[in-house]
């Protein structure tokens, strides 16, 4: 199927990846328990100031990991929030130019109409299929809903 011919989804959408969220959660519950773990079962010398240290740090890590598991794409009626590890971007649709995958990029790239592009980690290359089903359904709305569909 080309994707000029992938029809837009009903709204609002969240495309996220699925592989990156199995892996990432995973991680933090084991470094978790394994943290947990440890703090109780840790012998003496180690006092209970190190095993709380222990448990924050299962914390931090575990933290982390969910920074990178929460990665996503939400569509909705007004645009587009790309939420990154670090940061969430919010775009009304008209600001919305295109998205493109390439062919060994780890994610999508979203461009704006003011010359920005913000890789959209929400959209992860290594999930192949879907993720190109998830790009041509993107660039499908924004060809419905984006500034691309006036300058056609």
């Amino acid at each position: 199927m080309s994707p000029e011919n992938v029809s837009p989804p009903e709204l609002p959408v969240v495309w996220r990846p699925q592989k990156g969220r199995i892996v990432a959660y995973g991680f933090a519950v084991a470094i978790m328990l394994g943290a947990l773990l440890l703090a109780i079962f840790l012998p003496p010398p180690f006092t209970l100031a190190d095993k709380v240290a222990m448990v924050v740090l299962g914390g931090v890590i575990a933290g982390v990991l969910h920074l990178l598991g929460r990665c996503r794409v939400e569509a909705d009626e007004r645009g587009i929030t790309v939420v990154n590890a670090l940061r969430v971007h919010r775009y009304e649709w008209p600001e919305v130019l295109g998205v493109t995958l390439g062919q060994s990029e780890p994610w999508a790239k979203i461009d704006f109409t003011d010359g920005a592009t913000i890789g959209a980690m929400g959209l992860q290359g290594s999930e192949k299929d879907r993720t190109v089903r998830q790009v041509q359904e993107l660039a499908a709305l924004i060809r419905r809903r984006g500034e691309a569909e006036e300058t056609r």
